[in-house]
Order: C-alpha cells, then sequence, then structure tokens
C-alpha cells in the first residue's frame, strides 16, 4: 500500500506539517504529562482510524517505557482498571473532542468538569490543544491513506 500523495516531500504539505510540529512541540513542552500526551494521541488515532498515527503513538509510548498492558487497554479504558483518574478524564475528554459530530452537546460539562479536576489551566489548555493536533494529524493520514507499520521511534525528532 502506498500513500496517495507524498504529503511529506510536498512542498506545501511539508509547510503545513512544520507549523502542526511547531503546536505539538509546545503542548509536548508543557507540564501536561508526557503519558496522558501518548494515551490521548492513541485514543483520538484509534477513533479516527488512524492506523499511521497509532502506529507512531503506541511505538513511541512503549519505546519511552509505557507498559504493553495499558497500550492493549487503551480502546477498552472505561473497563480496564490500569489508568489513573487524571488519565481516565484525560480520555473520556479526548473522546468527546474526537467524536463531536457524533454528539449533540459536544464535550459535556462533566467531562470538561472532571478534566477540570485533576488539570490546572495550562494543562487543560494544553490538552484541549493536543486533542485538536492529534485530529489533524488524522485527517492528513487518514484522507492521504499513509501506511502504518514502519515507524520508528523518533523517526520525527
Amino acid at each position: 500500500m502506498d500513500a496517495r500523495l507524498d504529503y511529506f516531500g510536498s512542498t506545501l504539505g511539508a509547510r503545513v506539517l512544520k507549523h502542526l510540529n511547531s503546536a505539538n512541540k509546545v503542548i509536548v513542552d508543557s507540564t501536561l504529562p508526557r503519558a496522558t500526551q501518548e494515551l490521548v494521541k492513541i485514543r483520538a488515532s484509534q477513533i479516527n482510524g488512524c492506523g499511521f498515527c497509532t502506529d507512531m503513538h503506541t511505538t513511541d509510548a512503549a519505546h519511552a517505557g509505557e507498559s504493553a498492558k495499558r497500550l492493549h487497554l487503551v480502546a477498552t479504558w472505561r473497563e480496564a482498571t490500569v489508568f489513573t483518574d487524571a488519565e481516565r478524564a484525560a480520555l473520556e475528554l479526548a473522546e468527546q473532542g474526537t467524536r463531536i459530530a457524533d454528539a449533540s452537546g459536544g464535550v459535556s460539562d462533566e467531562a470538561w468538569a472532571n478534566a477540570a479536576k485533576h488539570f490546572d489551566a495550562d494543562q487543560l489548555a494544553a490538552l484541549v490543544s493536543l486533542i485538536a493536533v492529534i485530529n489533524a494529524y488524522n485527517r492528513v493520514n487518514v484522507i492521504n491513506q499513509q501506511p502504518a507499520g514502519s515507524y520508528q521511534p523518533g523517526q520525527f525528532g
């Protein structure tokens, strides 16, 4: 399977990705825990059917020491006992923020209040931004049919 377009090699595509990567770097450098960031990226990527991003973020998380058990259970986090309350709040916000079109009310007040119990204002801003950025990456890769399975840890720096 080949991608529809060499988006990464396209002059315009590379410029767009440069800006997305810059936004992502601000989030990565925030105080939002790195494990939480990877879990959110994985869950949004699973929902969006983005194999490329799911491959990337599970690979990076494993490389950073995340357990296989937790990685395997991200898709069923509600039934799993291996996630903290803060991670569960972030995963709920990520799901609702990713599935905006599926819900008439968008993100519920309950999901927001739960996240606000665990994260300060800057961490909430990072979490909201992360959900937006990973959804943008997912859409680029799904539309482009970017193949998954060959990502190497840290491949994009």
